[in-house]
């Protein structure tokens, strides 16, 4: 069990309450990004789903087949993630295997497949039942069906500029689903829906609900959910993933059993590089490697937070249409975000200074907001700048030019 997860103890906790049929109807692993919780959990929906004895991970059962090609009809994915970096990185392995004929060229094939399903499972028919966009989205899940249908296995690869062609494509399609239509926050709806599914009887055993991200819920959701996990569906397990426990509601904590996942040291994060994705060169952290793929390098969208923190100071107006053109319109998501999490850095120092503490917790509060008037109500990066712009601008004047201290 769990052989494929490097450097995590709770595996071993998560193995004897399956093995001694001691484990809950709802369970969190709670622990930092890139700690393994999505793979854990995936393979415990693997391990559950079984038809041999030992549920060793290269179990050949149709279960588990299924299981690990992320095609099985009892299991369901929902939360927000930033799927697109880990695509982008399977995608460069797979070219890689694909190019030098290596020995792991249909481990690579499976995890760019992986990659890609892990973000088309969050857009099921039944959960997005209801929503606007669900046709929009269909339609975009069809195409990518089509490519991935050409790459799975058991059918022979197609030469090398078609597969080009093709996995280009995926990675392009599999973009625009997550800039357009994922949402930073799981809608009430999809609970509801959720619900449903959960109490009906699976024909292919226990079911299995992955709920990436829970603390990211609002109020109505987090009631929703809890209505669920009081008198949880028989033979269906419940599996939440949070890197920030507290920001949980404390009566869903007391209805599920956490398991936490420490923080990888550096030695084992290599170790997961160089086994998954092959790349024996990087020297550093997974999130690190995986902003390599970045459509955008770290660096420029540095440079561009800079200029408009400078802006703020210097009492001018730049070219936000220029910033958000230079930051690739901020597609991926998490490129926005780093252009946030670079303005909250370039601002740290006010926290330490007595006369501008408060002014560095009221600018954190308008970053918050103007990540969630992008990813919570679907504003364009330029509006929500400018909204940024006027309200830090204001903040810094009437605080006394206040900003200029976090240069100091």
């Amino acid at each position: 069990m769990y052989e494929n997860l490097v450097g995590q103890s709770a595996v071993e906790l998560l193995s004897a309450d399956i093995k001694n049929n001691n484990l809950p109807r709802a369970i969190l692993f709670s622990g930092d990004d890139c700690s393994g919780k999505l793979t854990a959990a995936l393979e415990t929906s693997r391990i559950l789903s079984c038809k041999t004895p030992h549920s060793k991970f290269n179990c050949s059962c149709p279960s588990c087949l299924q299981q690990k090609a992320l095609t099985a009809s009892n299991i369901m994915l929902l939360g927000p993630r930033d799927c697109f970096l880990e695509i982008s990185s399977a995608k460069n392995t797979f070219f890689k295997a694909y190019n030098e004929n290596a020995s792991f060229l249909n481990a690579a094939r499976y995890l760019f497949l992986r990659s890609v399903r892990k973000l088309t499972m969050r857009f099921n028919g039944i959960l997005w039942q209801g929503d606007n966009n669900l046709s929009k989205i269909g339609s975009l899940i069809e195409e990518i069906n089509e490519n991935l249908e050409i790459l799975d296995f058991p059918r022979n690869l197609p030469d090398a500029d078609e597969l080009k062609k093709i996995c280009d494509a995926l990675e392009k399609s599999s973009l625009k689903l997550e800039s357009d239509y994922l949402y930073n926050s799981i809608p009430v709806s999809h609970i509801r829906n959720l619900e449903n599914w959960a109490h009906i009887k699976s024909d292919e055993g226990r079911k299995t609900i992955i709920i990436e991200n829970a603390d990211r819920m609002q109020a109505s959701v987090r009631n929703a959910l809890l209505k669920i996990l009081e008198e949880p569906p028989a033979d269906c397990l419940f599996i939440l993933l949070t890197s920030k426990r507290n920001a949980i509601m404390q009566t869903i904590l007391s209805r599920v059993r956490t398991y936490n996942f420490i923080s990888r040291d550096f030695s084992h994060q290599n170790e997961v590089i160089n086994r998954v994705f092959h790349n024996t060169m990087f020297n550093g952290s997974i999130n690190d490697y995986l902003l390599t793929f970045l459509p955008v390098v770290p660096s420029e969208i540095k440079t561009q937070s800079d200029l408009f923190f400078n802006a703020v100071i210097s009492h001018s107006i730049p070219d936000l249409q220029e910033i958000v053109k230079k930051c690739g319109n901020f597609k991926p998501r998490i490129e926005f975000r780093l252009f946030l999490h670079n303005l909250a850095e370039i601002q740290r120092k006010m926290m330490f200074n007595p006369s501008a503490a408060e002014a560095s917790a009221q600018c954190m509060n308008l970053l918050r907001q103007c990540w969630d008037n992008v990813t919570l109500y679907n504003q364009n990066a330029v509006s929500a700048l400018e909204i940024l712009l006027r309200d830090m601008s204001v903040l810094n004047i009437k605080n006394g030019d206040v900003f200029k201290c976090a240069l100091m």
